[in-house]
């Protein structure tokens, strides 16, 4: 017996051994799970994103999706036995620090065929910079992961067919543009894990403003609440001690623009964004267009279910396209969501007070002419942008966690502009693309202002108000 509880002994103390030496089984394995990371990883689009603060975890999801592609061993992707990728960082020190550290954490020692530097020694990888590292990939091939600095200009990432890229923090545009082109061939992939410390660059306008619509872009912001393993105290005490901005980036990782702040920071894809549903005819509500013939001519349908909260359901947004282009798109939705007419068999909707004038060049109004269309749009809309803004703010508030407008994805463009709408100078918001905004504040500024809940009276207050009411009684009695 004392044998056999010894050799058990011997097993667990082996396996310890082994877990201990393997960072990457133990990875989200334990009670703690990191969910953005498994979110991250579970991600099939070519083009993902994790913008996120210091010590959110995002780093960590880079270098584990690297080495998960280089062993073949990939939980949710089809694996190959063959990967050629790149790791990216900012600069060779960087990437000695950093993503080079984190993928040598990740992996064991004995999956390393083979590891060539550019300086330092071989047996020390870790103290060196490396060039690439041979990988053994379970299906029997061998990966490569290779590593680049930005700092070496982009001629230094020409000529290579790959499968995969990770930018750890922010590349310059080109050099991001010519990794893009590495891609191409094989079908690759490429993923960034960074903390948003430039502006408004073009990550902001390509992945999280995502302006192309590009279908295989995916972004997601990590912040140290969303990692299990922080301290929360530790996490408190460094709140404290930093301002709004720059817990804005730094915490949040979120994108600061110079000088100014978001219009709607109360606005969260993740919670105001959701999946097209049918939609009862009973909540069919009103369309809100603003007019445009140069700039885009934007409309969205409006839906109100029986709790008051407002649903956007459907978009139509462009631009250079005449009256008649128009009426027909907005007939042709109208269709499709089989949305309600008036007795005459006329679509109504809101539109921009603007739209009664004459232009120079014509002898009609564009309510005349959406008029003559079948369209019967009324001009008479509140226009005033602080009590527009105040509205739209109280709707994608939460209240008890939720809020009282939802909007389907594929409102696009109401979804960007929502996202990059910031104040200027003056104390207005900046004049940029607000064609979407401008009308969802006249479609919210028509609905009845909702008056504020009233209170549940405490035992004095109401013992107070049957005194006066006796009080009251016996005087008009006397």
């Amino acid at each position: 017996m004392e044998e056999i509880v010894e050799k058990l002994i011997k097993i667990e103390r082996e396996l310890k051994n082994r877990r201990s030496r393997d960072h990457l089984a133990a990875y989200n394995a334990g009670e703690k799970k990191h969910e953005k990371q498994i979110a991250f990883h579970k991600c099939l689009k070519r083009n993902r994103w994790v913008f996120g603060g210091n010590r959110s975890g995002k780093t960590e999801c880079g270098a584990v999706e690297c080495v998960y592609l280089a062993r073949g061993i990939h939980p949710y992707r089809q694996n190959r036995a063959e990967v050629q990728g790149w790791v990216v960082s900012v600069s060779a020190q960087v990437q000695r620090d950093v993503a080079q550290k984190k993928i040598l954490h990740y992996l064991r020692k004995d999956w390393i065929e083979d590891v060539v530097m550019l300086s330092g020694r071989k047996d020390s990888p870790e103290n060196g910079i490396i060039d690439f590292i041979r990988v053994k990939n379970v299906l029997g091939g061998v990966s490569v992961i290779g590593f680049k600095s930005c700092d070496q200009g982009r001629e230094k990432f020409q000529g290579a067919s790959l499968d995969f890229v990770w930018f750890d923090e922010e590349p310059p545009q080109d050099i991001y543009m010519e990794c893009k082109m590495r891609l191409l061939d094989r079908r690759g992939e490429m993923f960034g894990t960074m903390t948003p410390l430039k502006g408004l660059t073009f990550v902001y306008k390509d992945i999280y403003l995502n302006e192309r619509a590009d279908p295989e872009v995916w972004y997601e912001f990590v912040e140290w609440s969303d990692n299990p393993y922080l301290d929360k105290d530790e996490v408190a005490a460094l709140e404290a001690s930093l301002d709004e901005r720059t817990l804005q980036s730094r915490r949040y990782g979120r994108f600061i623009s110079d000088g100014a702040g978001l219009v709607y920071p109360e606005f969260d894809e993740n919670v105001h964004v959701i999946e097209p549903f049918s939609v009862p005819k009973e909540w069919q509500d009103n369309i809100s267009i603003d007019p445009g013939l140069n700039n885009p001519l934007s409309a969205h349908w409006y839906a109100v279910d029986f709790d008051d909260n407002v649903y956007v359901m459907a978009e139509h947004y462009e631009a250079g396209r005449d009256i008649d282009y128009h009426a027909e798109q907005i007939k042709r939705i109208c269709r499709e969501l089989g949305w309600h007419t008036d007795g005459k068999g006329r679509i109504c909707s809101l539109i921009d007070s603007a739209a009664k004038q004459r232009t120079l060049g014509g002898v009609k109004s564009v309510v005349e002419l959406f008029y003559e269309r079948g369209i019967l749009v009324n001009p008479n809309v509140e226009k005033d942008m602080f009590s527009g803004i105040a509205r739209v703010k109280s709707y994608l508030s939460r209240k008890n966690g939720l809020p009282n407008i939802y909007i389907f994805k594929n409102c696009v463009r109401l979804i960007s502009e929502l996202k990059g709408y910031y104040w200027g100078s003056g104390d207005l918001p900046r004049k940029t693309a607000d064609h979407a905004l401008d009308e969802m504040r006249y479609y919210l500024m028509s609905r009845p202002q909702k008056s504020a809940p009233k209170t549940a009276l405490t035992s004095i207050q109401k013992d107070k108000e049957r005194r006066i009411r006796a009080l009251k009684n016996k005087r008009s009695f006397l």
